[in-house]
């Protein structure tokens, strides 16, 4: 590994767990492409989506750390949300994890761009009132939400995401959680998820573990900084950063498939 390979690592690494930090994702929404497409037009390196998928994996797991330890205070995390979806969550990611090894690449990046749509279009459905609910008044279909968590688990464990891109618009649109709540509990969530995924990436030797060192490294510094900037932003802002963000990578990943 050269001086040029570490930066690029690096700042992707970086840049991507800021904004997983800040809007509640694990952050392999934005850095699954970027290893994809990024270190080639430097000559440094050329990922394999099965490699793309490990690295992001164990990457996850250490960003989300970083973003529940910021949110921590404030009555932010919403712990039955967390109890139901994160258990339901960690057995479909390791399901996911263990069986993307009997998938093609081209299958792991239909799963991918297949998740990415359906969340974009939920991102954008009318989220009326949910920030106007008090914290210790909010309540939600606990069977729904363990559900919805198993199946995006599944998902998300094939793709080496922990899912949290889908989890922020579920979360806001079918089961009513407030935005900053919504954010913060989506971290803990993600971070049991990661569980699954890391474990299911690591027992089926998908993960390059060079790379994926210098991806944590950056994790645990920009992660707690990204949280605690979305925790000064305005709720409204943060939806349409995410919104944009998830529609852009939809729109990217079909179009090099198409």
């Amino acid at each position: 590994m050269d001086a040029t390979f570490i930066i690029v690592i690096f700042s992707i690494g970086f840049i991507g767990s800021y904004i997983s930090g800040m809007l509640g994702i694990g952050g392999s929404i934005i850095k699954y492409p970027m290893l994809l497409y990024i270190p080639p037009l430097f000559g440094i390196a050329a990922f394999s989506a099965y490699e793309v998928s490990g690295i992001s994996a164990i990457q996850v797991f250490f960003a989300t750390i970083g973003g529940v330890w910021t949110y921590r205070k404030g009555g932010y995390l919403n712990k039955t949300l967390i109890g139901y979806m994160g258990a339901s969550i960690l057995i479909g990611s390791f399901v996911g994890g263990y069986g993307s090894r009997f998938m093609t690449e081209s299958g792991i990046n239909v799963t991918y761009g297949t998740l990415a749509l359906i969340a974009a279009i939920m991102m954008f459905v009318p989220k009326k009132n949910v920030d106007d609910i008090p914290f210790d008044q909010v309540t939600f279909n606990k069977w729904v939400a363990a559900i919805l968590a198993f199946i995006v688990g599944v998902g998300s464990g094939i793709v080496g995401a922990a899912g949290a891109f889908l989890l922020v618009p579920i979360m806001l649109v079918v089961l009513k959680i407030p935005t900053r709540m919504t954010i913060a509990s989506s971290l803990a969530i993600t971070f049991i998820s990661s569980i699954g995924a890391t474990v299911g990436k690591i027992t089926t030797g998908q993960i390059d573990y060079g790379p994926a060192f210098i991806m944590v490294i950056a994790s645990l510094l920009a992660s707690p900084v990204g949280a605690m900037a979305g925790k000064k932003m305005n709720t409204k802002v943060l939806q349409v950063i995410l919104a944009i963000l998830i529609a852009a990578t939809a729109i990217k990943i079909w179009t090099d498939m198409l």
